[in-house]
């Protein structure tokens, strides 16, 4: 009986260490998701874990857009002189994953103080754009908008979208031609569903990460989302540059515009940002959105100056001065 113990005692404590490690190990790592993967047999469904839908709204998200296409480079600037001379407080509200997280918070403490812009959190840790098996982000963002007009859109998504997209019952895996086509659907998808409440859209793109392999991803996914904005006329706003050092290369620190001090601008896990690195990549943002209403504003109405109508008096005494 003690041998028995002894041997049934040992796999069971090793089982029991393995679950606890690999909760620790979930439970510490940034933003993790399942990956997708391929499905053991041709018959056999895709593994998928469903949440449970933000809202009821019957939305298609798969391979055909879920509402009309928006024409390239339409002009924007209709829309941003209507906001600039609304005289009303701005809702711009901040959608993405835990990268968006931290711009709302930078864009909160850049924008808020104007008393003009009201910033709004949209964004949720754990989600993006290849998995919406997961968190279906067009079905959250149409109930968000639902529930409060947005004026201008900010998007930073892709922290965890490095991986497969199942879409229309494909699995394609990421960086394939099937992966960039899926994934532009969904990143027109949303821009469209903003500009059709008649919000102005910025979008930031992914900045420069520490490990080489991710970096290359992170590429991918910037080159992408490059390309789709262009087409809307969405302005896109590239991180690489302002979160690399002065050979382009990945830094933790690096110093401000005009400073030799450097500041911690990265977390430790060579993806995310610490506050002062939120507030760097979000600064070109705040700026563009005040560039562009101010450009977008009426000119200010000059009164004319009053043409006043010569004394009747004095009129009078010329006369008699005329005529002795």
């Amino acid at each position: 009986m003690g041998l028995f113990r002894f041997f049934w005692a040992r796999p069971t404590i090793l089982l029991i260490g393995l679950a606890i490690g690999v909760v620790i190990g979930v439970n510490l790592s940034p933003d993790v998701i399942a990956p997708v993967t391929a499905p053991a047999s041709a018959s056999a469904p895709a593994p998928a874990v469903h949440a449970a839908p933000v809202v009821k709204t019957p939305v298609r998200t798969g391979g055909k857009p879920i509402v009309s296409a928006t024409p390239a480079s339409p002009d924007v600037r209709i829309q941003l002189a209507r906001l600039a001379s609304s005289g009303r407080t701005l809702n711009v509200g901040v959608f993405g994953d835990s990268l968006g997280d931290g711009v709302w918070a930078a864009l909160y403490r850049d924008l808020h103080g104007d008393k003009g812009f009201n910033v709004i959190r949209l964004s949720q840790v754990s989600t993006g754009l290849s998995r919406y098996n997961y968190v279906d982000v067009q079905q959250k963002t149409v109930g968000q908008l639902a529930a409060q007009h947005i004026d201008i859109a900010v998007f930073m998504f892709g922290a965890n979208d490095q991986q497969g997209i199942v879409d229309d019952g494909k699995i394609y895996p990421f960086g394939t031609e099937g992966w960039k086509a899926a994934y532009g659907r969904r990143v027109d998808n949303l821009v469209n569903t903003l500009r059709q409440q008649g919000a102005v859209v910025y979008w930031m793109g992914l900045p420069k990460m520490e490990r080489h392999r991710f970096d290359d991803g992170a590429s991918l996914i910037n080159a992408v989302l490059a390309q789709h904005m262009a087409a809307l006329g969405v302005e896109f706003i590239p991180t690489v540059a302002v979160t690399s050092d002065e050979n382009g290369d990945y830094s933790a620190y690096l110093a401000e515009p005009g400073s030799k001090t450097k500041k911690l601008m990265r977390a430790n896990d060579g993806i995310h940002m610490s506050m002062a690195g939120y507030l760097r990549i979000a600064a070109p943002v705040a700026g563009m959105i005040r560039r562009d209403l101010a450009a977008a504003a009426p000119p200010p109405v000059v009164a004319a100056t009053p043409v006043t109508a010569p004394n009747a008096v004095s009129l009078t005494a010329s006369a008699a001065d005329a005529h002795p």
